[in-house]
């Protein structure tokens, strides 16, 4: 059967699990580059953005008529997947921060080697705080840092991000306004520290607030 571009992913979920390999191809193209970019923002590591990637649609193949769409979208469930294995490769690094309270100020993750890509059009102080961004995001305990990615980087409603994450609206909701607040914190004691320097801010300059940061740093994959 020939894939259209109008096809819907559920559409072409439903025909990859009647056999059609030209669906399940579409569908991978669609979706395999947002599935990538929120398994390197939660992780900071190429290398476990690319088996996430393989594992999500490797599941797909075998468990998508779980799928129902009366729970959310087909990517709203990609990204459930997704979040599910890079929680598992945080378990095997021995680096996953645990979902209690008393956890929220956990320390930074091990990939540490994140670096902005360059870009010698840019702005060079631009590119500085949006890596500060990069970092501020990644010593999130994970589960501010999910609703950080989702809902500020990748643009999902409260209710796909809740969908995605199996958790209550309420909880999306109240985790991101946590989240907001905590990279206000970390932004703010960075932007004090450097300027005790007297290297990198100056006085009045300030940086972005947590949204608009973050909406600037949607190139952040």
């Amino acid at each position: 059967m020939a894939v259209s571009q109008q096809q819907t992913d559920a559409d072409l979920l439903r025909q990859m699990l009647a056999g059609d390999e030209e669906a399940f191809t579409a569908l991978y193209r669609r979706r395999q580059g947002g599935v990538y970019r929120f398994a390197l923002q939660m992780s900071g590591s190429e290398a476990v953005a690319e088996d996430v990637v393989q594992e999500t649609f490797m599941v797909l193949m075998r468990d998508g008529r779980n799928f129902d769409s009366g729970r959310g979208s087909v990517a709203a469930y990609l990204y459930g997947i997704a979040r599910n294995h890079v929680l598992r490769a945080f378990d095997r690094e021995r680096a996953l921060v645990r979902f209690e309270d008393e956890a929220e100020e956990g320390g930074e993750l091990p990939h540490e080697n994140l670096v902005a890509r360059p870009d010698p059009l840019g702005d060079l102080t631009r590119a500085e705080s949006v890596e500060k961004l990069r970092q501020a995001v990644l010593a999130l305990p994970a589960h501010y840092r999910e609703v950080v990615v989702l809902c500020e980087l990748h643009e999902m409603s409260y209710v796909e991000a809740a969908g995605a994450l199996g958790c209550a609206v309420g909880t999306v909701r109240s985790r991101l306004h946590r989240a907001r607040a905590m990279l206000a914190e970390k932004l703010r004691g960075r932007r004090e520290a450097a300027g005790r320097d007297g290297a990198e801010f100056e006085e009045g300059a300030g940086a972005p607030a947590p949204g608009q940061a973050l909406r600037t740093a949607r190139c952040f994959a």
